[in-house]
């Protein structure tokens, strides 16, 4: 790459949780490798050792009691402030992977800012009388949260008028930026992996499990009889699992749910014992769960929504909701189906759908798709942009 004397930074929102965002994150330090990383809050003990060889800097946020930490929502009013007091002076190039706060940090005048844009701040702009709602606040703290996400939206749109250069996840984060933001992006896939280690109990395609009385510490133990429908996410409200989770008591089907979040307890108190909530697992059972599904589910609006594309990588077909990123990763009859509605009866009747032409998958076809969605493509996508802009 033609970058070798520019000195580069990476800044993200949060180093606290795994997903997708940190999966992008993990490739640009692939790419970047001797790039410290700039970050609001630092858990490493989530992050399980993956940017441990970085040198990572936190903001003030990280010297709050750990009790404050994992309560973000708490430290909301002092968000805005966190990126910007970043000391960015020494970089030529920063790129920011930002779902809501990063793409705000200041740089100097000759320093290039290039933001990977995740989302627009979901919580402020999309959903933002669902957020409230999900608060469960009086009158008075509902107000005050009104008020504070008015002036949230406000420094969104401020913050995403610095960087230099927007780059977009999806055509569906594209179109949201130039509403919200009035700007124009250019569109860059994330990677998806391709290399997932396998764990110590078979993950071939023969895989299967109906015996749900699992513990996740038994991995051999969890597979059994008939092959399960799967979701891979965090436990989060607008994820909407809690209404699969409704659909699939109905149904009597066996449903695995792998992931962990602020809906977990609540998700385990209305499952029937055909849905199993597993919690956290490792990449490699997790990749072995891919790889026995029947089925992988996705429920929620997502700006792409990694996790159905590493089903198709594992030749799985998806049930989706017909919004979001997903439109533009699986394709109806051929890769999975879609359901135009979270409802129980609407997605059962999307599972019947897909059962219905489960023959007519083909599994290389699936692989084939996912396949162009691979972290090569990524990387040879943005260095190609890095560098028609920088040079």
């Amino acid at each position: 790459m033609e970058l070798k004397n520019k000195k580069i930074a990476l800044v993200h929102d949060f180093l606290t949780d795994l997903g997708g965002a940190e999966r992008v994150l993990e490739v640009l330090c692939e790419m970047f490798p001797e790039a410290p990383i700039y970050t609001l809050l630092y858990d490493k003990e989530a992050m399980q050792g993956r940017f441990s060889s970085k040198i990572v800097y936190t903001s003030f946020l990280q010297k709050f009691p750990k009790f404050l930490r994992k309560r973000k929502k708490w430290l909301l009013p002092l968000m805005p402030v966190a990126p910007e007091i970043f000391d960015l002076r020494d970089f030529d190039v920063v790129i920011s992977s930002s779902g809501a706060w990063t793409k705000g940090i200041v740089t100097r005048l000759n320093t290039t800012h290039i933001s990977y844009l995740h989302s627009p701040m979901r919580f402020a702009w999309d959903v933002s009388e669902e957020y409230l709602g999900q608060q469960k606040k009086g009158r008075a703290l509902n107000l005050c949260a009104r008020l504070l996400l008015n002036y949230l939206r406000l420094w969104d749109k401020a913050a995403a008028d610095r960087p230099d250069f927007l780059v977009a996840n999806s055509k569906y984060t594209q179109k949201r930026i130039k509403k919200y933001y009035g700007r124009e992006s250019t569109i860059i896939y994330p990677p998806v992996n391709f290399q997932f280690p396998i764990s110590n109990f078979e993950s071939s395609q023969n895989l299967e499990c109906s015996n749900l009385e699992i513990e996740s510490s038994a991995a051999a133990d969890k597979i059994q009889n008939s092959k399960f429908f799967l979701i891979v996410s965090r436990l989060s409200p607008y994820k909407k699992i809690d209404v699969v989770v409704e659909a699939f008591n109905k149904l009597g089907l066996p449903l695995v749910v792998i992931g962990t979040g602020q809906q977990e307890k609540y998700l385990r108190s209305i499952a029937e014992k055909n849905v199993k909530i597993l919690g956290y697992q490792s990449d490699a059972d997790v990749a072995s769960y891919y790889a026995g599904a029947r089925a992988f589910v996705f429920a929620g609006v997502d700006d792409f929504g990694m996790s159905p594309v590493e089903a198709m990588v594992h030749g799985v077909p998806v049930l989706a909701i017909r919004k979001g990123g997903v439109l533009e990763t699986v394709v109806e009859g051929r890769t999975g189906e879609f359901f135009d509605a979270a409802t129980p009866e609407v997605i059962a009747d999307g599972v019947r759908r897909l059962i219905e032409n489960e023959k007519s998958y083909d599994k290389q076809v699936i692989i084939d798709r996912a396949r162009e969605f691979s972290k090569e493509r990524f990387i040879r996508e943005l260095e190609g942009y890095i560098i028609n802009y920088i040079t």
